[in-house]
């Protein structure tokens, strides 16, 4: 497909997953536009989906069986998330930290404001009892694997921003590892400034995509 064409289609389908990928909030019932969604759909532009779990599913699934998990089957998996949902949104409420349902998984966003101080990738000492308890749910539910994925507003160098959003990812994983999380769950993934969620020309968007997002998906049985 000419390079044309390939933009005007990806530019289509980034403006059909923003503007049809409402959510429901199930505890105010406000209707809102995902900010995944907006994510994914300009990461469409620039070629950055973020599509299959960091290293592939069924290698993902493989290895953390082989450590005496046990995977989840049928319509064990819903519950199973549910219950999971439940407890990070109790834990998160009034922390900045935004939960989010997508189908069987879970987002969870961190803005860097609260989580890492500017241009550090250290984690504040204030954020680290949050982050306990987010700890303590996903030990608590350990058949699911965890993607930690950073991203940087577009402020600095693109090489700058790649390096700054995997350290990160690594802090927010490895502090997750001390915290009883098996770290075969635990993936990384930088994505420097190549995934906003907002307008990176002004202050307000460049805070919005300084952030971390944890994605939590079940470990199911492989058919």
């Amino acid at each position: 497909m000419p390079v044309s064409k390939r933009v005007t289609a990806l530019l289509a389908a980034a403006l059909a997953t923003t503007t049809a990928a409402c959510i429901t909030d199930p505890n105010t019932g406000e209707r809102r536009i995902s900010r995944a969604a907006i994510g994914a759909g300009v990461g469409a532009v620039g070629g950055y989906l973020l599509g299959d779990l960091v290293g592939g599913r069924s290698d993902r699934t493989e290895r953390i069986v082989g450590t005496g998990i046990g995977a989840l089957a049928g319509g064990a998996v819903g519950a199973y998330m549910d219950r999971q949902e439940q407890e990070l949104r109790r834990q998160t409420a009034g922390t900045g930290v935004e939960v989010e349902r997508q189908g069987d998984e879970l987002v969870l966003t961190m803005p860097s404001g609260i989580t890492f101080a500017f241009d550090r990738y250290d984690i504040q000492p204030q954020f680290r009892p949050t982050l306990d308890q987010i700890a303590q749910t996903l030990s608590a539910y350990p058949q699911t694997m965890i993607d930690v994925y950073g991203h940087t507003d577009s402020t600095g160098s693109d090489a700058y921003n790649q390096t700054l959003s995997e350290n990160r990812a690594e802090s927010v994983a490895a502090y997750l590892g001390t915290r009883g999380v098996q770290r075969v769950r635990i993936a990384t993934r930088g994505f420097g400034e190549s995934q906003p969620i907002a307008d990176n020309s002004t202050e307000q968007g460049r805070s919005a995509n300084r952030r971390v997002e944890i994605r939590i998906v079940p470990v199911e049985q492989q058919g």
